[in-house]
């Protein structure tokens, strides 16, 4: 296979190259203790998806943990776009991982002398068709969204292993997704994206300080409500508030938009309503503007 294939593509350490030929040391930290930070980044009609935001977030995530990016943000956008045309993919998903690099056994990061860092094109899909057309199951999951004094939110770190302990919980519910409450029991975030909500045609998600990530397609829907004249607020929610909510939906890079129809085993008033509609055509809109011409 070449690094053209049609569904797999990958960059590492200033090349391309074939996936199978990536290789990662069984010493590096990211590894052995999911030390490091990474990104997931859209590409539509062969270009990357608001692409400056996301690096910057990758530059701010490494800053806060105290890891050197071994390339500047114009030589990694240089490579996404390599990884993209090398896919051969009108749209996909690429992962940019960023590693503290091989080093000793032990937590200091001391002894990693070298990041890896690698970007994989590959295609993705979190929710089937049918859910995205009738909405999707959610549960809230006893696991925590760890608290903001523990680990800042705002860092899109290697470690997610309470998401995936809250997914868990979704898949043995026979859910699709699990939203993650914070510390004090109000509504933080999914386990791979935000959370809004519509209640009288006003439309609310929780702030950063809650345990949300800033999310790249959170920011994007805020400012798309706003161009389209909608009420919207950053707030603090509780369960009670999406349980009866009018509207609800999820946002990421990832799941792009997808409304909920259900949230443990309470009907939505509205699936797909007309505040989502909305926000998703303008979306769509918003992707056709920024990557036809791209």
């Amino acid at each position: 296979m070449s690094v053209s294939d049609p569904t797999h593509a990958c960059w590492m350490n200033g090349a391309l190259c074939h996936p199978d030929q990536a290789r990662v040391s069984v010493f590096d930290h990211g590894l052995l203790y999911g030390d490091g930070v990474f990104e997931g980044i859209r590409f539509y009609n062969q270009s990357a998806f608001r692409l400056e935001a996301h690096l910057r977030r990758l530059f701010d995530s490494a800053q806060a943990i105290r890891l050197a990016i071994p390339y500047d943000a114009a030589t990694l956008a240089e490579a996404t776009q390599a990884v993209v045309a090398a896919s051969a993919a009108a749209q996909g998903y690429i992962r940019l991982v960023v590693t503290r690099g091989p080093g000793d056994l032990g937590l200091d990061p001391e002894s990693c002398h070298r990041p890896n860092v690698f970007l994989i094109a590959a295609p993705l899909r979190i929710v089937s068709d049918a859910v995205r057309s009738q909405g999707a199951r959610l549960i809230i999951a006893s696991t925590r969204r760890l608290a903001a004094d523990g680990l800042d939110p705002r860092i899109k770190s290697l470690n997610y292993l309470n998401h995936v302990m809250a997914r868990t919980e979704a898949n043995l519910a026979g859910a699709d997704e699990a939203l993650m409450l914070n510390q004090h029991g109000r509504v933080a975030e999914g386990t791979a994206d935000n959370v809004f909500a519509v209640r009288n045609g006003r439309l609310w998600t929780p702030p950063a300080f809650e345990g949300a990530l800033e999310g790249v397609t959170r920011g994007l829907v805020l400012e798309l409500a706003r161009a389209e004249g909608l009420d919207c607020h950053e707030s603090p929610l509780t369960a009670y508030d999406l349980y009866t909510a009018d509207e609800c939906f999820l946002s990421g890079t990832g799941a792009e938009l997808i409304p909920v129809r259900e949230i443990d085993g309470r009907a939505m008033a509205t699936g797909c309503g007309p505040i989502f509609t909305q926000l998703l055509a303008a979306f769509r809109r918003c992707i056709q503007r920024e990557t036809n011409d791209a």
